[in-house]
């Protein structure tokens, strides 16, 4: 059973230090991977409801900016050699594909081939409204933006002719370390999100999630992947219990439902507590997973 991280970066807990001690202190501490989320701006108010929270709102307010995810794990990259770093997650379809194809390229050329590359189709319509991008058919758009960047890793020389993107033949260098690319992760529990995993994806990150919710959801997503030719045996299954309370009891019941990794929201005032905190749970989680498995 892995142990990860997911941290939100928003202000304050963004600096350059809470950063650099967040990386280095994970990875001594045994933590297998570190995920970053994405919001490009963020709003005082908003109509759109946040699917991770009775109220509809998103706990970080307007006033709170997240880092962009692609420059923090450049940053992380430099700072650490082993913990795998990945977006969790990147709102692809609000994006330029051909950008976001070289940062994913770079971020795991920095990183010598550690970066998971952590998807999802985004839920906050003013945010697509600030990036002068439709919020309708955000999904296949998903999918033909996906496309493009697969065909921007491996191909020598790259073209793509879509339904909402293309581009004439051209280079762009370098080739992520991962081959054929880095592990796509979908995020989100709806039949459309776990279809997009079966399709596409090697890893599914659910989200906010009981042990007891996972089964269900692992059933359907098996359905889906026996539709598409496919078995669970291909797919890293993650899930960030988010708000959730856990403990290593907790995570027993996760690997027992067929979780192959836990990504544990992390969250703390200062530097210091940042430490403390990553001391407990190596203690009283990361440290037993691994001896349960060893």
């Amino acid at each position: 059973m892995q142990i990860g991280i997911f941290a939100a970066l928003a202000n304050p807990f963004s600096t350059p230090d809470y950063l650099n001690a967040l990386g280095t202190a994970a990875e001594e501490r045994g933590f297998h991977s570190l995920w970053v989320a994405e919001h490009v701006v963020l709003f005082d108010e908003y109509a759109s409801q946040y699917p991770y929270a009775a109220d509809g709102k998103i706990p970080a307010g307007g006033e709170s900016g997240m880092l962009e995810p692609f420059t923090a794990l450049a940053f992380l990259a430099a700072r650490t050699s082993r913990i795998r770093l990945g977006t969790g997650i990147c709102l692809v379809p609000q994006r330029n594909p051909v950008y976001t194809a070289k940062e994913v390229a770079a971020v795991d050329w920095l990183s010598k081939g550690r970066f998971d590359f952590g998807v999802g189709v985004g839920w906050l319509a003013e945010e697509f409204r600030a990036c002068d991008v439709p919020f309708e058919q955000r999904a296949a758009r998903t999918r033909d933006y996906l496309a493009a960047m697969q065909a921007l890793w491996t191909q020598p020389v790259s073209s793509h002719q879509g339904t909402f993107y293309s581009f004439e033949p051209l280079r762009q260098n370098p080739k992520p370390v991962q081959k054929p690319h880095p592990p796509i992760h979908f995020g989100g529990e709806s039949d459309a999100a776990l279809r997009r995993v079966a399709d596409l994806g090697q890893g599914w990150y659910g989200f906010n999630l009981l042990p007891d919710a996972v089964p269900s959801h692992l059933a359907r997503l098996d359905r889906f992947l026996a539709k598409a030719g496919r078995t669970r045996s291909e797919i890293q299954v993650s899930i960030s219990p988010y708000m959730q309370p856990v403990d290593f009891d907790a995570v027993r019941r996760y690997r027992d439902a067929g979780v192959d990794q836990v990504i544990l929201l992390v969250v703390a005032g200062d530097r210091d507590g940042l430490v403390a905190r990553l001391d407990d749970l190596a203690k009283s989680i990361v440290e037993p997973a691994r001896s349960s498995t060893s």
